[in-house]
């Protein structure tokens, strides 16, 4: 036997398997929290429309062919690459976009891991009874955090010893298990906590805010940031649904199984922003507070609502466990490539990877205190990772999914690995083909400030 053969890869218990871990890792604080504050600062409605049909139109194609690419190859996203573009005799320079993908989820995770943090520091802080007077004292709470480099180091410490510990169990063991309990939790939080929304706040006003059209919102901006979100709010371009995908046995359909993942990722940001917004209107506060919505002007609502502290409770657990899910996608990747192609065994692939995105995490905290006034250009390291990956690496990587199956693979293969009638096969090819990569195209020359 070579030294490069490895044992039978594991796969999915079965189909639901798949999409439950899959969903765990689409669903994330980009649907909990920054859906609703980019619906909140983007016109409401006219974002959320846009947004339904740009995962209609841009994100489920591209979540099929990432899917696609995954199982033919049956490997981590490097090895994916190289292996299907072979397989059409292309270069194995492709073997790039794997790199792009595995490398832009662990920059994405050292920073993503803090901000968790954040959310365990607020959960402990409504465990232990959240008091917050009026909207000065919860913007010093949060400036107190963001200005204690220990505080912050200790809950990314925390939620990456947690995220890494469920990756090091296995595929089987720690992360199909740890999803087939959060996500069904996730899904019960979430539907209470809207009831809730809908008993305590103001549910009319929230479902107007957000679904009623107003044609003067449409603007340009307003578009592309629509597109934007659809992209990254399925974790697209990261690689870490290629290697879920790598697990996926034949006998599942690509394409049903992307339709629940984009339906129960839409349904999960629509649900979060009604409850949000709902208490946000009841108690006249603004929903167009940015980032500041999740943990400035919510705490302060439920500081002043009956029964809020199991409420916060609740909503904070529902924010962790979303992180969570997806926090361990992200390690997948690379871990993936470090038991397939050097041979480590997983509980040691997994903490060492672990450990090296701690270290650049903490580089992350201290940006926001003792190193906020070293930049580049401008941007301290939290932004530099965080333009880094969302405006460069990620839309990269996923025009260069979409040109690779659409264009690059051989029809024939794409069609033997997507199992569908011909006439849906066309449709979402040339989608694939055309629309896809023109709408990431606009994205990524409207973050880089090219355009609108």
């Amino acid at each position: 036997m070579s030294q490069t053969a490895n044992p039978p890869r594991s796969t999915w218990s079965n189909r639901w398997a798949f999409i439950l871990v899959t969903i765990g890792s689409a669903v994330g604080l980009g649907n909990i929290w920054k859906f609703p504050y980019m619906a909140g600062s983007q016109g409401g409605s006219a974002f959320v429309l846009v947004y339904l049909l740009c995962v209609l139109l841009i994100g489920l194609p591209l979540l099929m062919a990432e899917i696609l690419i995954g199982r033919r190859g049956k490997g981590n996203p490097v090895s994916a690459m190289v292996h299907v573009a072979e397989e059409s005799r292309l270069s194995s320079a492709w073997a790039l976009v794997g790199w792009i993908g595995v490398v832009g989820a662990l920059l994405i995770l050292s920073f993503y891991s803090v901000v968790a943090g954040w959310i365990v520091d607020y959960l402990f802080l409504s465990l232990s009874g959240l008091e917050l007077a009026d909207a000065a004292t919860a913007a010093r709470r949060f400036e107190a955090l963001l200005a204690s480099p220990g505080q912050m180091m200790l809950w990314h410490t925390v939620f990456l010893t947690l995220t890494v510990g469920v990756v090091a169990r296995g595929v089987i063991a720690g992360i199909e298990r740890a999803n087939r309990i959060m996500m069904p939790g996730l899904f019960l939080i979430l539907v209470l906590l809207t009831l809730w929304g809908g008993i305590a706040g103001d549910m009319q006003a929230a479902w107007h805010f957000m679904f009623d059209f107003r044609p003067e919102a449409l603007t340009p901006a307003v578009i592309l940031a629509a597109v934007g979100h659809a992209f990254f709010s399925l974790s697209l371009g990261m690689g870490a649904i290629m290697a879920y995908g790598s697990y996926l046995d034949r006998q599942s359909s690509i394409a049903g199984t992307s339709l629940w993942i984009a339906f129960a990722g839409t349904v999960v940001g629509l649900l979060a922003g009604l409850a949000i917004f709902s208490l946000t209107f009841s108690h006249g506060l603004e929903p167009a507070s940015g980032p500041g919505l999740i943990l400035q002007t919510l705490p302060l609502a439920f500081t002043h609502m009956p029964g809020g502290q199991l409420f916060a409770i609740f909503f904070f657990l529902l924010v962790l466990f979303a992180a969570w899910t997806s926090a361990i996608s992200l390690v997948e990747p690379f871990v993936a490539w470090l038991t397939e192609r050097l041979g480590l065994r997983r509980p040691l692939a997994a903490w060492s990877t672990g450990f090296g995105v701690w270290l650049l995490g903490l580089g992350v905290c201290l940006s926001f205190n003792h190193w906020s006034g070293y930049t580049l250009f401008g941007l301290n390291l939290f932004e530099l990772l965080d333009f880094l990956t969302s405006r460069i690496m990620m839309p990269l990587s996923g025009l260069a999914i979409a040109l690779f199956v659409g264009w690059s693979m051989t029809r024939a293969r794409v069609m033997d690995e997507m199992q569908l009638p011909e006439a849906g096969f066309n449709l979402w090819y040339r989608v694939l083909r055309y629309l896809a990569p023109l709408g990431i195209l606009l994205v990524f020359l409207h973050v880089l400030g090219w355009l609108g």
